[in-house]
């Protein structure tokens, strides 16, 4: 039942996520988790089957509260239930070890991420850009904190990635807040992929947009790749000619936890 509310509560915030993004009314500019502010989203007055479909989560939301009041069930904990997390193609400890090039013809650099935490609605992993460094992401792939000047995508990707699915958000540069990529993708394909030696469940996103820098606009393509059932990242691939949108990084390994 805890995971079942975890689902709506997403659905709902992603609805609300496409609503602020249209209207620009910025009510969500704080960020939501799993853990959702109802109060706010019915604030942002959607209409039409925006608004319908928000009163629907937020019944079926109030309907699994109760039946959970009645059943006596034990308040959710923050970290991902142990059966969930087992069925993850990562584990606590594992890093990540990605590929890097600032373009097709750049030098490659290897960076990587160990997994810290699991929790019901993110992954922390510790960078290895410093000790201090953590990389969080959402299940549905978006990363929601990173080290200044990583980028990052908060709101790009949608949980339960469907096949011919459409997904909008921003890509930008931690640490600076006029430089982003306003984007919109599509779910070209989907299904089991072995990559670095793991079973992943594949979403593959063909990206589209333009990086706004002052009054000038660049062109952005390209294509992001990720585990459906963690949201890890697979593969990235941005072709632009602004530098800062201009990037490729593919997982080449899982090392083992060390024991």
């Amino acid at each position: 039942m805890h995971d079942e509310i975890d689902r709506v509560q997403q659905k709902a915030a992603e609805l609300a996520w496409a609503v602020d993004g249209r209207v620009g009314n910025n009510i969500l500019a704080l960020g939501l988790g799993v853990t959702v502010f109802w109060p706010a989203l019915l604030a942002m007055r959607p209409q039409g089957l925006e608004a319908s479909d928000l009163a629907r989560l937020k019944g079926r939301y109030e309907a699994l509260n109760l039946a959970q009041q009645r059943q006596g069930c034990a308040p959710s904990t923050p970290d991902l239930p142990a059966r969930r997390a087992q069925a993850l193609p990562v584990a606590l400890g594992e890093k990540l070890v990605y590929e890097d090039r600032s373009g097709p013809r750049g030098a490659a650099t290897l960076s990587s991420l160990q997994l810290l935490a699991l929790r019901r609605g993110e992954i922390e992993f510790r960078s290895s850009e410093t000790e201090r460094s953590t990389w969080v992401q959402d299940l549905a792939g978006n990363v929601v904190s990173a080290p200044q000047g990583a980028l990052s995508w908060p709101r790009l990707l949608r949980s339960e990635l469907e096949l011919g699915q459409v997904t909008a958000g921003d890509f930008q540069l931690v640490g600076d807040p006029l430089l982003r990529a306003r984007m919109h993708g599509q779910v070209v394909a989907v299904g089991p992929q072995t990559v670095a030696d793991r079973r992943f469940d594949v979403a593959v996103v063909e990206l589209f947009g333009d990086a706004q820098s002052g009054d000038a606009y660049t062109r952005v393509d390209g294509a992001i790749v990720i585990d459906r059932s963690s949201g890890v990242l697979l593969r990235l691939d941005l072709r632009s000619a602004n530098p800062a949108f201009s990037l490729q990084r593919r997982l080449l390994r899982v090392e083992p936890a060390a024991r």
